[in-house]
């Protein structure tokens, strides 16, 4: 009975972690694609730091600044839940001058503080610079309640590490090894579908051409 509980919280964790892991993506791709300048800034921060002749690696992620920037205003713009998990009060409390009775069942709003203009700056703008200049210091562990994409507290996301680790690996090996296109002349549809995670409404349909040379991918010339 043990084993299976920590089979099944294994599951979740790694389920919850790839499904919001996969959404981020999509909508990052679509974002660099929308915004070609920043992606070319990324690609350039690539080549300083990794070049033309090898893969990116785990320990490339720390000099990677710009991208983690890209990833935080990707998640601020498109949280991957748009609500955060339920939470209930077990006792009656007042909060911002609000009464809440026990028993109360609450979500935060996690979309509308990620683009409260109290606090950001053009909110519907994707700016990944505000990362590395006004908002240098936030983060997503929690800590930072104006950017919180994996919750906070000890109903944090337990899969906030993986998800966010890999995020990085995957999204600088993919504008790393692959130039995007967009096949219309057309702006990417940024509509997003209702649901648990925020997807988007229609699929990303991108054409990919390699801009590595070929022994980068394992293939011989």
């Amino acid at each position: 009975m043990f084993l299976q509980s920590h089979q099944n919280n294994l599951t979740a964790i790694f389920v919850a972690a790839t499904d919001t892991t996969t959404v981020t993506l999509t909508w990052a791709l679509a974002l660099l694609v929308n915004n070609p300048l920043v992606l070319k800034k990324a690609q350039q921060e690539l080549e300083n730091y990794v070049g033309r002749d090898r893969k990116v690696e785990e320990s490339d992620m720390n000099n990677l600044v710009y991208l983690q920037a890209i990833i935080k205003e990707t998640m601020r713009l498109y949280p991957a839940a748009a609500l955060s998990v339920p939470h209930e009060s077990t006792e009656d409390c007042i909060v911002g001058g609000h009464t809440v009775p026990k028993g109360t069942r609450l979500f935060v709003n996690i979309w509308k503080i990620h683009h409260d203009p109290q606090i950001w700056t053009d909110p519907f703008e994707f700016r990944p610079e505000r990362f590395l200049t006004t908002k240098k210091e936030i983060n997503v562990k929690g800590q930072h309640f104006e950017l919180i994409p994996f919750g906070s507290g000890r109903r944090i996301c337990p899969g906030i590490s993986f998800a966010f680790e890999a995020m990085q690996l995957i999204l600088a090996s993919l504008i790393h090894g692959f130039e995007f296109q967009n096949p219309s002349n057309e702006q990417i549809d940024m509509t997003e579908s209702p649901g648990l995670t925020s997807q988007k409404a229609t699929p990303l349909e991108l054409l990919v051409a390699p801009r590595l040379l070929p022994h980068v991918y394992g293939v011989l010339a």
